[in-house]
């Protein structure tokens, strides 16, 4: 790593105050980055135009690292295929444009897991990306994102404009979202059984059949990832980022009880969807191409989770109760 690298470039972090980029805000600090540009949606609406004019013209970046999204999980994506589809669409289609004419020196495009087909042989390869719709709970929100990788190859090659793309597996850890309408599995799991413990209930409710097999990404691994890809990778080909081990959903779940402390059952409901049978990455790509290799084993990062959690949300509803 080169200090240099990132003490005399100018960052622009779509998405930077969320979940995934606070870490990479974060880590970009402690890499000596001195000039950190983190836009907020009640400033510029990243779906238009105007917005993202004003952006670059204050902004003036050297890199724009683009993490803002809409996501959400199984349920989100049902409720809101066509916002999921457009805005993730628009947003990442006009910043990659303004980008280019402003002459950015290098723009990261973090994709998604959910842009592989739903069958894609285990684990995936980037050679399949293409080989089949995505599953179909997500696939508005996985094919917004796949574009951008058109778009971006497309880009290179008439432009030469360097535009690399991420598809990182599903991420969790400390600052995600826990509400149980728009979060993803490992935080629903995990706020069900701490709230289930406190009230002394027997059981919770777990969607689908948890026969599913998912594959789980420390966020700060994530984080630390995207920016070895940003210092060191300069290439078309879209790179997955994982840990290469996947897990079912039902040995997830039990190791979520476990870990809170839950005694009680775990009632499983096949009424719910359980989106794409398996999922686990070929990480190869990126150890090869810059290094990457996930440090933090799942078991650790549930324990650090659930303790943010503890610390974070419930302390937060208990004030509120009193």
């Amino acid at each position: 790593m080169s200090a240099t690298y990132w003490e005399n470039k100018r960052f622009l972090v779509t998405g930077g105050a969320g979940f995934l980029g606070s870490h990479v805000v974060n880590q970009l600090s402690a890499r000596g980055c001195r000039d950190i540009i983190v836009p907020r949606s009640k400033d510029f609406d990243l779906r238009k135009q105007g917005a993202i004019l004003r952006l670059f013209e204050r902004a003036c970046p050297d890199i724009v690292i683009h993490l803002a999204a809409v996501v959400g999980g199984i349920g989100a994506n049902r409720r809101y295929p066509g916002q999921f589809f457009y805005d993730n669409a628009v947003m990442g289609i006009e910043l990659i444009e303004h980008a280019r004419r402003f002459g950015v020196k290098k723009f990261v495009c973090v994709g998604t897991i959910c842009a592989y087909p739903k069958f894609t042989p285990v684990p995936f390869n980037e050679n399949d990306l293409w080989n089949g719709y995505p599953e179909e709970t997500n696939a508005p929100y996985g094919l917004a994102k796949k574009i951008l990788l058109v778009q971006a190859q497309a880009y290179r090659q008439q432009y030469s404009f360097n535009s690399i793309f991420l598809l990182p597996v599903n991420l969790y850890g400390p600052g995600d979202r826990s509400d149980l309408e728009t979060s993803h599995v490992i935080p629903a799991l995990i706020r069900k059984c701490l709230e289930a413990k406190a009230k002394q209930d027997k059981k919770i409710v777990a969607w689908g059949t948890g026969n599913v097999s998912r594959e789980f990404l420390y966020v700060e691994d994530a984080a630390n990832g995207i920016l070895r890809a940003t210092e060191y990778y300069d290439k078309p080909e879209p790179v997955n980022l994982g840990c290469g081990e996947e897990i079912t959903i039902r040995e997830l779940a039990h190791m979520i009880q476990t870990l809170t402390g839950f005694s009680g059952e775990i009632e499983w409901d096949p009424s719910k969807p359980d989106g794409q049978p398996r999922r686990c990455l070929d990480t190869s790509r990126a150890e090869r191409e810059f290094g990457f290799r996930a440090r933090t084993q799942l078991r650790e990062g549930l324990s650090k989770t659930i303790l943010w959690y503890k610390r974070a949300i419930l302390g937060q509803m208990v004030q509120v109760r009193e």
